[in-house]
Order: C-alpha cells, then structure tokens, then sequence
C-alpha cells in the first residue's frame, strides 16, 4: 500500500470522534467550551514527512493547535415513532451544534 507522507497531519480524538487534521484545514467538530482557540492534546497519529509517530493510544507531548471561526448548527434530523392500531405516534427533532476550526499547528511531542 503506498502512503503520502509528504505532508504533515494528524489524527485527532475530540467528541469520542477522530478527524484527520493537517494545518489550514477546516472543520467543523461537536460544540467544545472555547473562545477563539483550541488546543488538542489527545492525538493518535503524527505523521511528518517520512517520520510516523503512533500512540499508545495517544503520542506523548503532540499538539494540535486550531482557531475558532464561529458555531453554528446542522441541518434538522426527524425522528417519527409509530405503532399500528394504538393511536400512537410521536415526532422528535433534533439540530446538533457544532464549532467550526481552522487548524493553525500540529505539533509532534520528539
């Protein structure tokens, strides 16, 4: 299998969700508690040109680093429950929030 490792990424543990992050990217990750940046210290993987820095499970010292652009919400998800010959039915929406990042640094902890 042929890998790229030209450029430098990581992978990311936030929202019990991984995202594949490389600088200038960006993303949109479950709502966190922050103002204008965020730093992540639960990475899985660093790769960096031909060097691979793997966790166990997450690689000691790496960083990534990501500037706040704003939130804001999904699209609305239905939910229809029903029972035949009961007279039961209900509807449930739901809108999940979400912070959307610039990714600004990654940082391996070598």
């Amino acid at each position: 299998m042929w890998y790229n490792f030209q450029v430098m990424y990581a992978i990311i543990e936030t929202g019990s969700k991984q995202y594949k992050v490389s600088p200038g990217e960006v993303l949109e990750v479950e709502l966190l508690d922050a103002k204008d940046t965020v730093t992540f210290d639960k990475v899985l993987l660093v790769a960096d040109g031909e060097k691979l820095a793997i966790g166990t499970p997450f690689v000691k010292g790496a960083k990534v680093e990501a500037k706040v652009l704003g939130t804001g919400q999904d699209d609305k998800v239905t939910s229809f429950k029903y029972k035949n010959k009961t007279n039961y039915h209900r509807t449930i929406g739901h809108r999940q929030r979400f912070i959307k990042l610039e990714i600004t640094g990654v940082t391996n902890g070598a």
